[in-house]
């Protein structure tokens, strides 16, 4: 059994919508009520979750948004790129591991509503990284791109979407 199949057995983590695999990890007890959050949030939310979120190569994380800021937090493996394109189109990344010589990350937030993806930098490889979200994450937040509509709003980023969206 490889390191990445080991992980998702003894993590118990469950293949997740985008791409990749997930398990929750914690689940704030405290609640913020729906009337104190801004209009896009539907329903009330716990202050903070926290994820691990598992990729590999032969996988990646399709381009989705959320109504709220990621920090994602590299724990193990291969280096992961995050792609992001802003509301506005502006088209970026950055990348997540262990070489902060060559400019690595350990940690890195995704600003709320901004499209991403993400894509492990080596070929056989695995990425193990932490996600965590404030508000707390809810799938009412979630918004899985859709490869038209992504194309038709942003069409000078082609390549990443083609490549970051299931037909």
């Amino acid at each position: 059994m490889n390191r990445a199949d080991l992980l998702i057995q003894e993590l118990n983590l469950a293949p997740h919508p985008e791409g990749g695999y997930f398990k929750e990890t914690y689940r704030s007890s405290g609640i913020i009520i729906n009337h104190n959050l801004p209009i896009e949030f539907k329903g009330n939310r716990c202050y903070s979750t926290s994820i691990y979120f598992l990729l590999t190569s032969e996988d990646f994380s399709a381009f989705h948004k959320i109504n709220q800021d990621e920090v994602w937090h590299f724990h193990e493996g291969a280096s992961i790129r995050i792609h992001q394109i802003s509301p506005d189109g502006i088209y970026s990344s950055v990348v997540l591991g262990n070489d902060v010589l060559h400019n690595q990350q350990f940690q890195h937030v995704v600003p709320a509503n901004y499209w991403f993806g993400a894509t492990v930098e080596n070929s056989n490889s695995y990425t193990l990284v932490g996600c965590t979200v404030s508000p707390g994450f809810d799938f009412k937040d979630f918004t899985l791109a859709n490869r038209k509509d992504l194309l038709q709003e942003f069409p000078q980023h082609t390549h990443i979407i083609t490549k970051l969206t299931k037909a």
